[in-house]
């Protein structure tokens, strides 16, 4: 027992205290902090859906501002009413702008709101620059908005081409009739052909063949020297072929027309041999 008693308070003093981990308790939350702010959130989300409801009157006037020669008011106003769900504020605008904008002849709408309860909606008709095949209408962006028009204005150029083309053709257009203007011509039909070739009927009657090669070098040549060509002798001359190197052959109406001019080494209208795959 002595040998224990000297042995056992050495242990004793030798141990490692470990100390306990404190244990992990929850914040304190002010309660009563939380409530009033939860009291106040709740008054001011109710004070809003109070006001919104009063705002949210009825839509009973309806304003349209068209220019009324192919989309009517009447027209509009029947889409609208279609179209239109909840009062002043909760309506879908959007939904009835969509709408609009797909009805024939109607390039751009604008819906908007007019306290207190008017809605007023204006309209942006299609400018119809040129037909495409029979009965299509193609706009100044080359798209094709009504495929199957009633009625097609005959004063329109005609265009044709390939499918998705549209846009190509129209935009070559848009780019030579100024010009041609310019040279007293005007343009009656443009065509884009499925290898790719290019034709252009003039209102006299007068066909330019571009073919499918050097567009641009082609039409630039025809307007600094075959244009005033056409321009003076319409009545001679069927057509005027572009598909040469560095001049055009002139296709006469009559067999034994004279020449426009004498032929010389510079007579950039004297017929050349045409281009290959032209």
């Amino acid at each position: 027992m002595s040998v224990l008693a000297a042995i056992l308070p050495g242990r004793a003093r030798n141990r490692v205290r470990v100390e306990k981990a404190p244990r992990w308790r929850l914040p304190s939350i002010d309660w009563p902090r939380v409530g009033s702010a939860a009291l106040g959130i709740g008054a001011v989300a109710a004070l809003a859906a109070v006001i919104g409801f009063a705002l949210d009157r009825p839509l009973v006037h309806l304003q349209i501002t068209s220019p009324n020669q192919r989309v009517t008011t009447l027209d509009v106003a029947n889409v609208v009413r279609a179209r239109l769900r909840g009062g002043f504020i909760t309506s879908n605008l959007e939904e009835v702008q969509h709408a609009i904008e797909q009805m024939p002849w109607v390039d751009h709408a604008r819906v908007q709101r007019r306290w207190p309860g008017t809605l007023v909606v204006d309209v942006t008709e299609q400018m119809a620059v040129a037909r495409w095949g029979e009965a299509g209408l193609l706009n100044a962006r080359g798209e094709l908005f009504i495929s199957d028009a009633r009625h097609v204005p005959p004063e329109l150029p005609r265009l044709e081409g390939p499918p998705h083309t549209e846009h190509q053709v129209a935009e070559l257009l848009l780019r030579l009739q100024p010009r041609l203007l310019d040279a007293g011509l005007r343009t009656s039909a443009l065509r884009l052909d499925a290898r790719g070739a290019w034709e252009l009927d003039l209102a006299n009657g007068v066909v330019v063949r571009f073919g499918r090669r050097q567009l641009e070098e082609r039409i630039e040549r025809f307007l600094k020297v075959g244009a005033p060509v056409v321009a003076g002798r319409p009545n001679d001359i069927a057509s005027i072929d572009m598909r040469y190197s560095n001049g055009f052959a002139v296709g006469w109406r009559t067999q034994g027309a004279a020449p426009a001019r004498p032929a010389s080494a510079d007579d950039t209208h004297t017929t050349r041999k045409r281009d290959q795959d032209a």
